[in-house]
């Protein structure tokens, strides 16, 4: 008998999305969080078979409060700054005990989450040396560009002029004086299979990325902007908005790194000015006219470098394809 060839995943359809909640109704977020709409539709696109170890941050907090929890898959609640280090022993002992026959050989996904403090500040370094020994597991930044669980303290992934707890605004300063760190760019820099940027408000968008995360062998990286009305400034009902507003601007673009090979999924070649998206937030409200042009020439060259990229991948294939 021959065997039926394995059905290729050609992406989620809206109306064919997974119907189970796997992270489901009953956490403590904030009206508007996009943390917790990333988490549903993270966990909607792996599906049960997965083990999840969770840094602390707003996440954990919310959605773990005893004797409840919100999470229907196996969750481990870690250390703000080893969630890339439990989930690299998480692969590991599943990999060991399949191998003694304690285990059915079988894909179970390991998925760490963490926020941008727990990743680009204290958890770097667990997250570098778990990308460098090639675990195979999915690392997932929930971005909301400051410390929100315990102040809204500025952490490094907090953009140029935000207004937080920790860099206020002033007569000597416009609030956060340094730049977004490129954490996507740092995990690219690890020769890694497989980076990829995600918004909530493009959901499907994310859920495919998610899904192509999981089956690459190897580690994956994807870092998901997530928009928190309460440390943004805005309105709850503007969460979605303010997400898409990010891509659209060009201050947040989405993009893949496949085998280190570029390609920008959003925006697309006409961006909207950023002022757009810096006007909706109170964080940014006390920005003069000259420091927002300074953004907007920030953010243009940077997705000139971006389009770089891409463009040189396209021609890098183009020459292997002909070599």
């Amino acid at each position: 008998m021959i065997p039926a060839e394995k059905k290729v995943f050609e992406g989620f359809k809206a109306r064919e999305l997974p119907k189970e909640d796997l992270f489901t109704q009953g956490h403590r977020a904030c009206q508007g969080c996009g943390g917790a709409l990333a988490l549903r539709l993270i966990t909607k696109a792996i599906g049960r078979r997965v083990i999840v170890a969770n840094a602390t941050g707003c996440m954990e907090i919310i959605s773990s409060a005893f004797p409840q929890t919100a999470w229907d898959v196996p969750w481990i609640h870690v250390a703000f700054e080893n969630a890339a280090a439990v989930a690299s022993g998480v692969e590991s002992a599943l990999k060991a005990m399949m191998r003694k026959g304690k285990l059915k050989e079988e894909k179970i996904f390991v998925l760490a989450v963490a926020g941008d403090g727990g990743t680009a500040d204290i958890g770097l370094q667990a997250l570098s040396g778990a990308l460098e020994r090639g675990h195979d597991f999915v690392y997932v930044c929930i971005d909301n560009e400051a410390y929100m669980n315990t102040g809204i303290q500025r952490s490094s992934s907090t953009p140029f002029g935000a207004r937080t707890t920790t860099s206020p605004a002033g007569k000597k300063s416009i609030g956060q004086m340094t730049r977004k760190k490129n954490v996507p760019a740092i995990a690219v820099a690890h020769d890694i299979p497989y980076v990829a940027t995600a918004c909530p408000t493009y959901y499907l968008d994310l859920m495919n990325k998610v899904k192509k995360a999981i089956e690459t062998p190897g580690p994956a990286y994807l870092h998901c902007l997530s928009a928190c009305p309460t440390g943004w400034r805005c309105a709850p009902n503007l969460a979605i908005e303010v997400g898409r507003l990010a891509v659209e601007t060009g201050v947040f673009p989405l993009y893949e790194v496949i085998n280190g090979r570029y390609k920008i999924n959003y925006p697309h070649r006409r961006l909207k000015p950023v002022r757009q998206y810096l006007e909706m937030q109170g964080r940014f409200r006390h920005l003069t006219d000259e420091y927002i042009e300074i953004i907007q020439e920030r953010v243009n060259k940077e997705m000139a470098k971006l389009r770089a990229l891409e463009r040189f991948a396209s021609f890098y294939e183009s020459v292997l394809a002909n070599f």
